[in-house]
């Protein structure tokens, strides 16, 4: 093994770390809006710089690599990719936060029932599976898994609209719980955009591996 390939396997064990931990900030704040529950939403607070540095670190490789080795071709690709995806990975960790942080400031729980009819919970599953997809796609440098994620962000679009629709119903029998429904309005919306990051995410993983460009390419992304 050459001294790049080396360096470039410390690269994709790190963006792995990121994506698994991202993953598990997102987990954490499912956890925190289903069952109200602060401490774990405390816990996705807290370990915000954890992500954030690791994100720094993840830039910083990238930079180096390309300043001390002059890689091309593929190897150049992987580095544009994992230097793209590292910043769509951090504002997942974003969205995840910030759904805690609604949780840590609640006053009380969201209304079981209406949380069972916006199919949240589902909502969390599928941005799970796609981050899952993502990394089964890094882990087996093969584009198959990236691109399954494309039909699960359309299901997830349906949902949050699906949904908007359901909380504007719910908001006019239910007027003075209107900010936090809107809150929860909003959560739908930050789930929608972890998709979206996700498709993004796929995107840059079929560039890598095919040298495929899908960005902007509506065919593919919405099919």
């Amino acid at each position: 093994m050459t001294h790049i390939e080396e360096v470039l396997g410390s690269l994709n064990k790190e963006l792995t770390s990121m994506a698994l931990l991202v993953l598990n900030q997102l987990k954490k704040a499912k956890q925190s809006l289903l069952g109200f529950d602060k401490s774990i939403a405390n816990e996705v607070l807290h370990s915000e710089k954890r992500v954030n540095a690791l994100e720094l670190s993840i830039d910083k490789l990238c930079e180096n690599i390309v300043a001390l080795y002059g890689p091309v071709a593929k190897d150049m690709r992987m580095i544009f990719s994992y230097f793209k995806i590292n910043s769509h990975l951090e504002r997942v960790g974003d969205y995840a936060k910030n759904i805690a942080k609604e949780i840590s400031e609640m006053e009380k729980p969201y209304d079981d029932e209406l949380l069972r009819q916006l199919k949240i919970e589902h909502m969390f599953e599928i941005v799970d599976e796609m981050i899952g997809q993502n990394l089964a796609a890094i882990a087996t440098n093969d584009a198959q898994a990236a691109h399954s994620v494309f039909k699960m962000d359309i299901e997830l679009d349906k949902l949050n609209a699906v949904g908007n629709k359901i909380i504007a119903n719910y908001i006019m029998s239910n007027k003075s719980d209107i900010e936090p429904i809107l809150n929860l309005s909003t959560t739908l919306r930050r789930l929608e955009r972890v998709g979206d990051y996700n498709t993004n995410i796929a995107e840059e993983l079929i560039f890598y591996f095919d040298a495929v460009v899908l960005k902007h390419n509506t065919s593919s992304n919405k099919s």
